[in-house]
C-alpha cells in the first residue's frame, strides 16, 4: 500500500511539472499585452516614417528586417516588429508647441517607445471584440523598462484597420518605400 501511495505521489508531482512546464511553454510562446521584450538595437532596423506631426508630439517608426520584405496589400508576416519611438514636441516657457521649418513641431526628448510584434496564434489572448489579428502591444520608457499603458486604447486605435493589418500609416509606409 505505502509503494502504491509513492508511486502515485511521484506520478501526481511529475504530471503536474510537466503540465506547468507546458503552461509556462504556452504562455511564452503567447504572449498578452505588456508581455513583449524591449527590442535592443531596434534604432538599426529599417524606418517606416519618420517625423510624424502630433499636436505635442513627434513620432518615429521603425520596422524589423522581417516585417520590411512585406509588399503593399500584403499583412505583415509573423515576426514582424514595428517600433513607435513617441517624443515630446520643443514647448516655448509659456507651454506652446516651437514650430522650426515649414510649421513642423521640433522633437525634444524621447518620451516612450511602443512596439507591436505579431506572432501566429497571439491574438487568442486579446480581449474580446478588441482583436487587432495576431498582434501584441508592448509600452516601454525610454530606458527600455515597461511601462504601465491602457493597451485597450491601443487595440480600439487599431482596431478599424483590419484593411491593412492593424497597421496605422500602412499606405503611406508602401506609397513612400515605392
Amino acid at each position: 500500500m505505502k509503494k502504491l501511495s509513492i508511486s502515485f505521489l511521484l506520478v501526481m508531482v511529475i504530471g503536474c511539472a510537466n503540465s506547468t512546464q507546458m503552461q509556462t511553454a504556452q504562455s511564452t510562446s503567447s504572449p498578452k499585452d505588456g508581455e513583449l521584450s524591449f527590442p535592443s538595437g531596434y534604432t538599426s532596423y529599417p524606418t517606416f516614417l519618420k517625423a510624424v506631426q502630433k499636436p505635442k508630439h513627434v513620432r518615429d517608426l521603425y520596422v524589423n528586417s522581417i516585417g520590411a520584405k512585406t509588399q503593399k496589400g500584403e499583412s505583415f508576416p509573423n515576426g514582424s516588429i514595428l517600433v513607435m519611438e513617441i517624443y515630446n514636441a520643443e514647448t516655448d516657457a509659456a507651454g506652446n508647441t516651437v514650430k522650426g521649418p515649414g510649421g513642423k513641431n521640433i522633437k525634444a526628448d524621447l518620451a516612450k517607445v511602443y512596439v507591436m510584434e505579431k506572432g501566429m496564434g497571439w491574438g487568442k489572448n486579446a480581449p474580446m471584440a478588441l482583436g487587432n489579428g495576431d498582434w501584441i502591444f508592448t509600452a516601454f520608457t525610454p530606458d527600455g523598462k515597461p511601462m504601465d499603458a491602457n493597451y485597450l486604447k491601443c487595440r480600439g486605435c487599431h482596431l478599424p484597420l483590419n484593411e491593412v493589418d492593424f497597421v496605422h500609416r500602412y499606405n503611406e509606409y508602401f506609397d513612400k518605400r515605392g
